[in-house]
């Protein structure tokens, strides 16, 4: 088992000896000094990793998950975002919400803007569910910044193209559910509305890479499913937006597939326009993947990132492990680490296809959960186990892992059950919950915010989440950011920077609210 610096948890008598904690720690040291050169270079390319819902245990979780899979007892292994050099804490709160939702939080990360809870696209005026709030108050997004610029545009997920997180990159909607417009209220569409599925298709037309699910809301509602013909299309007008994508690319280079077979097949270097739709809905979670007919996000990412290399500009491209939201919304806990991992073989992926030289890369979350382990659990134990004690209070085992609420909570007899006599290791196993609910809820505590490559020290301390887009727009010499950038010259002037007066006038006037 290979982990960071060669250490093995065959070297458990070495950890005995402080020499060996020196050392490590001075080759940290060492590593952390070569960091005092900063990368100012302007990049070129932009990626984004989001996992929905990886809150600060599930990373840890993950971490040692990823450790145990490979032998290791865990908790000494480096995920890939744990490589990067800096590291923030994100802010998630919503402008209406204490504890965020994906679509407003969304709308801060890609359009710089905070936003209202399961809106998309729009800035704080626009009310949920609200039609008549949504003209005059769209927001633009990073990818439509990249794609003004020139640069090559892409959206990878495990869940459906036009779920909260993807759609914010693209649409303008007041309502994170209206992904067709059979989701939406009648009234909506006759007030001028456009579903989220269509927006697709019209606000930003040339995106060059889309891979997710969410076929069923791209077809008309007397269309059947590909793969499962008895799952029909939701589209009430009519339209069959995948025909009419395919149509609009044909002659540009462009491919449409629905199954990883196909995906696998193209020649990226061939491609310019490439849309994978792999199911009607969400994507199934990695374990339960038939990895015959459904790509990994790995195998999605290395597509997207080799046709997008194709433009000598450059590109953005927005990866989401939606799933790891799921997996804990159903108290699946092993259903969401298992995602976090392979988001995380994604992030090394991309790594190794691109360079930091000149590519900007964010690993980060949208919010959290009311997930955590602990339980005193010894060295090496099983992330799924149980903690090495039982209550004191109803004598009973329990998990290391629990939730504070959701559908795991269960009573037999009018007493919590012994999880000794259930299979607590089995992929779709409820970790037990505090408060009973038929889905889990979001954590609002601050998220991690991983960065490597050009200007990624300017993601540091602790800020307000919609300064991410900022950063890396800065990075990159798109949107409102570009006095600072020398053309034909890839280094960014230090002294474009804001002046120190001005960031003490903006921290004064926040402390005066």
């Amino acid at each position: 088992c290979q982990v960071w610096l060669n250490v093995s948890m065959c070297c458990a008598e070495e950890e005995k000896n402080p020499s060996f904690w020196n050392a490590w720690a001075q080759r940290t040291l060492k590593d952390a000094l070569t960091l005092q050169v900063l990368n100012r270079n302007i990049a070129k390319n932009l990626i984004l990793f989001l996992g929905d819902g990886m809150g600060v245990p599930t990373v840890t979780a993950a971490r040692i998950l990823k450790g145990q899979l490979n032998g290791c007892y865990g908790e000494e292994v480096q995920l890939e975002m744990d490589k990067f050099p800096y590291v923030a804490l994100a802010k998630t709160y919503n402008t209406d919400a204490q504890v965020a939702d994906s679509a407003g939080t969304a709308t801060a990360y890609l359009c710089g803007v905070k936003a209202n809870e399961g809106t998309v696209g729009v800035s704080a005026a626009a009310v949920r569910g609200q039609c008549n709030t949504t003209q005059g108050n769209e927001v633009t997004s990073i990818l439509k910044w990249a794609k003004d610029a020139g640069k090559s545009v892409g959206i990878v997920t495990t869940t459906r193209v036009n779920h909260a997180t993807p759609s914010a990159a693209y649409a303008h909607c007041v309502d994170r559910d209206w992904y067709s417009d059979g989701e939406m209220p009648p009234e909506a569409v006759q007030a001028g509305c456009k579903d989220i599925a269509r927006q697709l298709m019209e606000n930003i037309p040339n995106i060059n890479v889309i891979m997710g699910g969410g076929r069923k809301y791209m077809l008309p509602e007397n269309t059947s499913d590909v793969e499962y013909p008895s799952t029909r299309g939701t589209r009430k007008d009519g339209r069959n937006l995948i025909e009419e994508w395919v149509d609009r690319t044909k002659d540009k280079r462009g491919y449409y597939v629905w199954n990883k077979k196909d995906l696998l097949s193209i020649n990226p270097s061939s491609v310019d326009y490439l849309m994978g739709l792999f199911e009607p809905g969400d994507l199934p979670y990695d374990l339960e993947r038939n990895t015959s007919m459904d790509p990994s996000l790995t195998e999605m990412v290395e597509v997207a990132v080799k046709i997008l290399k194709n433009n000598p500009e450059g590109f953005y491209l927005l990866v989401e492990g939606g799933r790891i939201d799921h997996g804990h919304h159903e108290g699946k806990a092993k259903q969401a680490l298992h995602e976090a991992v392979e988001m995380d073989r994604a992030i090394g992926h991309a790594g190794l296809l691109t360079s930091p030289h000149d590519t900007l890369t964010v690993v980060t979350a949208d919010h959290s959960h009311v997930f955590d382990f602990g339980g005193y659990t010894r060295r090496g134990n099983s992330i799924f186990g149980l903690a090495p004690m039982v209550s004191d209070v109803d004598q009973k085992p329990f998990t290391a892992i629990l939730y504070g609420n959701g559908p795991g909570f269960k009573l037999v007899n009018g007493s919590r059950v012994n999880v000794s006599t259930v299979d607590y290791q089995q992929n779709n196993y409820q970790a037990q919950a505090a408060v009973p609910l038929r889905m889990e809820t979001h954590g609002g505590e601050d998220v991690a915010v991983f960065s490597r490559g050009p200007m990624a020290h300017l993601l540091h301390g602790v800020q307000e989440q919609n300064y991410i887009p900022h950063v890396m727009a800065y990075a990159a010499c798109i949107g409102q950011n570009k006095d600072h950038c020398q053309k034909g010259n890839s280094a960014v002037r230090s002294s474009a920077l804001a002046p120190p007066t001005l960031g003490l006038v903006i921290t004064v006037t926040w402390l005066l609210c």
